[in-house]
């Protein structure tokens, strides 16, 4: 059967489509025939890689031909050099494929190098705190009539694990305090719930790195403050029944009696195994000065922190001492009268220096004030570059087939009828990973850069930092167990309210999917954030430090003076907010309290004038609607498109599968 030549015209006359084998010029690219498979389209199956080979065989292979050019003869009937040079392409197709592979390996293990450097300098940043407002701290502690009071308890466990930057210092002070009888187990609760919401500033502090991109800002902001939320919210409910009945004291309590707990060994350090010879290189700090501080020891006031000597030995000598009399003389110690003065000589130890620390401030000779702010700027300084270089790596590596797997395996849920189950796997990872780099703070802090890139959704994050919760109290419990015996079962009982006080937490706002608030609470401080960037920094102030002072100083004044303060401000809200019917005219809105009290616009404009920079919010506030426009005008349906996308958060190269619809 002779084939016969099928040409199809164009509409200006030109040939197209030849279907002898050729082809010729002025095909559009939307006729011309796709290499991908069926199956893989509808798959979603291909990367960018892929994409980007097939359009460079296109760009071979459709040269345009003259029009005195005949069509091309089939490929069978090609000769040999033909042959040879079509082969051409596709030997440089697979070598850049070869590079490509190559390069793509080479930056894993650029990309571990930057996280440990990232997890040393989230320990130097709270090293440098510590020397900075560690005997602050420990001062903060000292007035136990403070702490008995639960709403300056709280306020207390908040500040000082801010100034410190590390919940595990507070926590082995407070078990000191308990353990030496100046502070009572359930006067210590208030303070472990403070030092839970002062924890998790960190990761808010790594968010503020991305505000170079909005859309990036806006989720990273989110998923580290929904940490802050989930805290926020259990104690406003856990603190008020914790005073009422003491459930998690009682409950602890009964745990630690039933069963016969003894002295262990010291919790596993997996990660301070591998960043602990960098760390100590930079400083070492003497962590008793804090503690000695809050529980009244005046000698540790003039001790740095700056540890000098790592390794010290007790000697003992005789040394002569006086004594009150010659009556207090016995027949092991001859005494030497001198005038009114009684000398005896008594063997005594004294502590020996043997070895100095090996650390760049070891022979420094500068205050905890001057090492704690050089190391504040140097260590910040080396998260931001760490933080920045991170996030450009992931969103080179995670692109393509990568990304869509990533993406698939973390946030999809289980097959129906065990969707339910993923959150709960999705906590059980969480608490793993926090065990095993022993600081939740780490974690979180790692995961806020893949949430504001958009590889781990809002609603995945939510349960692994409910898990990253649990971790970090069952360190705390083995941290607890290598106490000495006089101070195990105080240590072991506030590690147990710390534990009971997460669970709690997740109780009340995790199972049932309309209690899940923090999600929907912090998404709304993500826009916010996005809209204004100088959000984060106001927020940074007022959650962690004037609103805990308020608070404090309202708690001091007395409970008169804080509910006469606090209950009209908490009535009025909650009124508007649900009936403001009840309310007079005047009040049933926020309209009455002055434009700076209830929108962010006015400061807005006062920080755009004072930096000079354009403005961060658009081009209505947050409280004027944009006045509509009756024309009807046309929109391009590739701009309506971005702009679907940039709203929903998926204009990042993680989700450009979204774009991949089955061909016609």
């Amino acid at each position: 059967m002779s084939s016969r030549l099928i040409t199809i015209l164009s509409s200006s006359g030109e040939p197209m489509i030849n279907y002898n084998g050729g082809r010729t010029h002025g095909a559009p690219a939307s006729l011309r025939p796709k290499h991908l498979l069926e199956e893989d389209r509808e798959s979603g199956l291909g990367s960018t890689l892929d994409l980007i080979s097939s359009l460079e065989g296109y760009s071979q292979e459709d040269e345009p031909t003259s029009p005195t050019s005949s069509p091309k003869p089939r490929e069978g009937n090609s000769p040999p050099k033909e042959q040879a040079a079509t082969a051409e392409p596709d030997m440089e197709l697979s070598t850049n494929r070869v590079r490509e592979l190559f390069i793509n390996c080479s930056k894993i293990p650029l990309l571990l190098l930057l996280l440990f450097f990232f997890v040393c300098s989230l320990d130097t940043l709270s090293s440098a705190f510590q020397l900075a407002g560690g005997k602050v701290a420990g001062d903060i502690f000292k007035d136990n009539a403070v702490l008995s009071n639960p709403v300056a308890g709280l306020v207390v466990g908040i500040l000082v694990t801010v100034l410190v930057q590390s919940s595990s210092t507070s926590t082995s002070i407070i078990v000191s305090l308990v353990s030496s009888g100046l502070l009572e187990v359930r006067s210590a609760v208030p303070i472990i719930m403070g030092t839970n919401i002062g924890t998790s500033v960190t990761n808010t502090i790594v968010a503020m790195m991305q505000a170079g991109e909005r859309n990036d800002f806006k989720r990273a902001f989110a998923g580290a403050t929904i940490h802050d939320c989930f805290n926020w919210l259990s104690v406003l409910v856990l603190l008020p029944m914790e005073v009422a009945t003491g459930l998690m004291t009682h409950l602890a309590h009964i745990v630690v009696t039933s069963f016969n707990i003894q002295t262990g060994e010291d919790a596993p350090e997996l990660l301070k195994v591998i960043t602990e010879p960098v760390t100590k290189l930079i400083i070492q700090l003497d962590r008793q000065v804090i503690t000695g501080i809050a529980m009244g020891d005046e000698r540790m006031r003039n001790r740095s922190l700056v540890k000098k000597w790592c390794h010290t030995g007790l000697v003992t000598s005789s040394m002569n001492i006086s004594i009150p009399g010659s009556d207090n003389c016995s027949s092991a110690h001859l005494c030497l009268q001198e005038g009114d003065i009684t000398w005896t000589t008594q063997n005594l130890p004294s502590e020996v220096n043997i070895q100095k620390c090996r650390h760049l401030f070891a022979d420094a000779h500068l205050s905890d004030l001057t090492v704690g702010l050089i190391l504040l700027a140097g260590s910040l300084a080396l998260l931001c570059t760490c933080l920045v270089l991170l996030v450009k790596l992931l969103n080179s590596l995670l692109q393509g087939q990568v990304a869509k797997v990533i993406q698939k395996v973390i946030n999809t849920d289980l097959p129906y009828p065990f969707g339910w189950l993923a959150g709960y796997l999705a906590m059980f990872v969480g608490a793993g990973m926090t065990f095993v780099v022993q600081s939740s703070s780490v974690f979180t802090s790692a995961l806020t850069p893949l949430i504001g890139i958009g590889v781990i959704s809002l609603e995945r994050a939510y349960p692994l930092t409910l898990g990253s919760n649990i971790g970090t109290t069952t360190t705390a419990l083995l941290a607890a167990l290598a106490s000495p015996g006089d101070k195990l079962a105080a240590a072991i009982q506030i590690a147990l309210c710390h534990f009971f006080f997460n669970i709690l937490g997740i109780l009340l706002w995790y199972p049932i999917p309309v209690t899940r608030v923090p999600i929907r609470m912090a998404r709304a401080l993500g826009e916010r954030t996005a809209k204004y960037r100088w959000f984060a920094v106001l927020y940074l102030l007022v959650c962690f430090l004037l609103l805990p002072s308020l608070v404090l100083g309202l708690s001091l004044a007395g409970w008169r003076v804080m509910v006469g303060v606090g209950a009209p401000f908490v009535g009025v809200t909650v009124f508007i907010a649900h009936s403001p019917g009840h309310l007079p005219a005047r009040l049933q809105s926020w309209d009455f309290l002055p434009r700076w009290m209830r929108s962010l616009k006015p400061l807005d404009r006062v920080i755009t004038k004072a930096t000079g920079c354009c403005s961060t919010g658009q081009a209505t506030g947050d409280d004027q609607a944009a006045p509509i426009n009756a024309v009807t005008t046309h929109v391009d349906p590739k701009i309506a498109s971005a702009q679907r996308k940039a709203d929903l958060a998926y204009d990042h190269p993680v989700f450009e599968f979204l774009d991949e619809t089955k061909p016609d």
